[in-house]
């Protein structure tokens, strides 16, 4: 026996109905995507570990995160004049630089101190805070965690870059020597 279709054009219609009204959600979802892969906000995470690989010493901070809630940092004596931290020198393989689609999606939430300023480099815009450009840590696994506070390498001291805008312990002038912390990557940069 024939196999029999059941033909119901109201169906037909309600079908075509849902694909369309499914087409637009996704297609709003995209453009909200979008709109918010252009921003790029400092926040703070309040109560933050933070471990200074230096001394080993674990504190809790309040320090600035990007939109992942990844620690940012800043290298001491890098800036947009005197880069230390480079594709060609491999830092950015370790040191990710933290990056918006322009000057004019970059904002900072309170409690962060310093001009958030931009810098057009190697083809993506850069955020640099208080004249410095800021990146994250590829080591750092866990938000809210920095973990690469007193690194030294790539021509200079890593420090997390802090809410309050007061220094965190390696900060207070006591410069650590080369090879005198656990360092990731080759000395020498």
């Amino acid at each position: 026996m024939p196999s029999r279709l059941i033909r119901d054009p109201g169906r037909r219609r309600r079908s075509a109905a849902t694909v369309v009204a499914g087409a637009a959600v996704v297609a709003m979802l995209a453009v909200a995507a979008v709109a918010i892969a252009k921003t790029f906000t400092l926040n703070v995470a309040k109560n933050a570990t933070v471990t200074n690989m230096t001394t080993m010493v674990t504190k809790h901070e309040n320090i600035a995160v990007n939109g992942k809630g990844f620690a940012v940092y800043w290298l001491s004596g890098d800036s947009k004049s005197h880069p230390k931290c480079t594709e060609a020198n491999g830092c950015f393989r370790f040191w990710p630089p933290v990056t918006a689609a322009s000057a004019k999606a970059l904002s900072k939430a309170p409690g962060i101190s310093g001009k958030l300023t931009s810098w057009k480099r190697n083809g993506f815009t850069q955020a640099v805070l208080g004249g410095h450009p800021v990146y994250t840590f590829a080591p750092d696994t866990k938000k809210h965690d920095a973990t690469g506070e007193g690194v030294v390498g790539f021509g200079g001291t890593w420090h997390v870059v802090t809410a309050s805008g007061g220094q965190t312990s390696s900060q207070t002038g006591q410069q650590s020597s080369p090879g005198s912390s656990p360092n990731p990557y080759p000395q020498g940069y």
